[in-house]
């Protein structure tokens, strides 16, 4: 018997129980982890209330750290005792899981259980953003939304260290402390400030080259009128909601624009670039462009609390659950 938090119908918090479940012994091609760390991510609250539709019932959460404790047939480049990361389908918010080998990227004795844990939903988000979506460059100016959040942190340092200026937003001092501590020269308070004027103030009514845009429905279309002509407008997330239907002639009329909504499974989905990504990841830690602090730690029994503070957007940076 191992615990794990199972979601029987979507809701809020609440709906998240501790249960003791039976696992079945890791089939052909799946290993049996054990977790060391769980990361929570804001992703994990679009499936527990419904936003995005799972199989009742379930177990919420998409990257973990751990040890591998037993192999099933067919495993080969994998060992008992292994330490690995993952970022996969859900069923992370558990003691332990039966897991496909092919998820699996060795973790390095350097890197922490809670640090793998954190890196690979964020990090490697962070990764495709910055290097494949829209390769940024030395001289490029880049806007941020939600700087202060776990991908916000990332892409601040590590787009600072590739050279770009980095605009970040931040909805309170203390936030726009850290995002101004993670790279950002420049951080904008939302709530207090028109982003789209002072975007134009910063940058003398030259504009961005991208904007990276975790909220949504709050910050759309004002991010369109930050983009310079032949901009890119990358909407990764949807804090505030989901970006509603608009005419896409607003792309042409606001400066030929580019648009795209992207997803980590689509870039990592072939195992040859879920590989590299790791690799440019962790060379990217290695280096010290990247360092992933963890802000909160939650038992996994208080993963309701954990979910509360990410809705309610008091969190900073990384949070794992510790099983």
């Amino acid at each position: 018997m191992t615990k794990a938090i199972r979601i029987n119908q979507t809701g809020g918090p609440e709906a998240m129980v501790l249960e003791d479940i039976e696992l079945a012994q890791p089939g052909r091609g799946e290993v049996r982890l054990r977790h060391h760390a769980i990361g929570l991510n804001f992703i994990d609250i679009y499936f527990r209330s419904g936003m995005y539709p799972a199989a009742l019932p379930f177990t919420p959460g998409n990257e973990g750290a751990g040890e591998i404790v037993a192999l099933g047939k067919g495993v080969k480049d994998f060992e008992v005792g292994d330490r690995v990361a993952y970022v996969s389908t859900l069923g992370a918010y558990a003691e332990e899981r039966n897991i496909e080998a092919n998820a699996l990227i060795k973790l390095p004795k350097k890197i922490s259980y809670e640090t793998g844990a954190a890196m690979m939903l964020k990090g490697l988000t962070a990764q495709y953003l910055l290097r494949r979506t829209f390769k940024v460059k030395p001289g490029h100016t880049i806007l941020v939304h939600a700087a202060a959040g776990g991908v916000g942190l990332m892409l601040c340092q590590w787009a600072t260290a590739l050279g770009a200026t980095v605009i970040g937003t931040a909805g309170s001092e203390a936030k726009a402390k850290l995002a101004k501590k993670a790279g950002a020269k420049h951080v904008i308070l939302y709530n207090s400030e028109d982003f789209v004027a002072r975007v134009k103030a910063i940058t003398k009514g030259e504009l961005c080259d991208v904007v990276y845009d975790g909220v949504g429905k709050t910050t759309f279309p004002g991010s369109l009128d930050c983009l310079r002509p032949l901009g890119m407008f990358v909407s990764y997330g949807s804090a505030s909601g989901q970006v509603e239907a608009f005419n896409i002639g607003l792309l042409q009329q606001k400066g030929s624009l580019f648009a795209t909504r992207p997803t980590l499974f689509h870039y990592i989905a072939k195992r040859e670039d879920y590989e590299a990504s790791a690799r440019d990841l962790m060379k990217a830690i290695a280096r010290g462009d990247l360092t992933i602090p963890i802000h909160a730690r939650y038992p996994l029994a208080d993963a309701a609390k954990a979910h509360e503070a990410l809705a309610g957007r008091t969190t900073t940076g990384a949070s794992v659950l510790i099983p």
